[in-house]
């Protein structure tokens, strides 16, 4: 086989290659509808109450072929906090919690993912609230990724996730009430997103 030849071939061979690497990474948007980020904190010992935050943005990009690629980004409005409870909801967007008025957004945005399991990974990265960036860990669950089967979404490719994690408030200088009122909050996600 001739040098010409060969050459040839080692170039289709990588831009092929260079091709399945690039559709392997897909980048998809968070579906609201679909998208669940809850939190919990314990109340005066006696039980943990419940929350959620009704209003946010994000993507992410997943790469299947090597997840250490993969990345992703969430802005969440600080005054959608919603524990069914209006005066409770009032006193979280208050300066003595989330301070919604002054600070409107809570990020995350990944710095690394690395894969634990099969279906599993940990995604490190920062989360700011209250204008402090701290270091956080998500434990991840990969659920599915495959054209949205209903009609009305043509075939969309669908991705999702599920992450649990958990920061102390008082890190970001939330401290009203520790420790009676919990410090450690604990996040339960749970994320669809759509193929871009």
């Amino acid at each position: 086989m001739h040098s010409q030849t060969i050459s040839a071939l080692a170039v289709a061979t990588a831009l092929c290659v260079a091709g399945l690497s690039a559709q392997a990474a897909d980048t998809f948007k968070v579906d609201p509808d679909h998208t669940n980020i809850i939190f919990s904190v314990n109340h005066l010992g006696y039980s943990d109450m419940f929350g959620q935050f009704n209003k946010f943005e994000g993507e992410f990009v997943f790469d299947d072929q090597d997840v250490s690629k993969s990345k992703v980004s969430i802005v969440v409005d600080t005054a959608s906090v919603d524990t069914d409870h209006q005066k409770r909801d009032d006193h979280l967007r208050s300066p003595d919690f989330f301070n919604a008025s002054e600070f409107p957004e809570m990020t995350f945005t990944s710095k690394s993912i690395e894969k634990t399991g099969d279906n599993t990974g940990k995604i490190n990265g920062e989360l700011t609230m209250l204008g402090v960036t701290r270091p956080i860990s998500l434990d991840v669950t990969f659920n599915k990724k495959a054209p949205h089967p209903l009609p009305q979404y043509n075939g969309v490719l669908v991705a999702g996730f599920s992450a649990r994690g958990s920061v102390k408030r008082s890190d970001f200088g939330m401290k009203y009430g520790v420790p009676n009122l919990g410090d450690e909050i604990t996040f339960f996600i749970e994320v669809e997103g759509h193929k871009k």
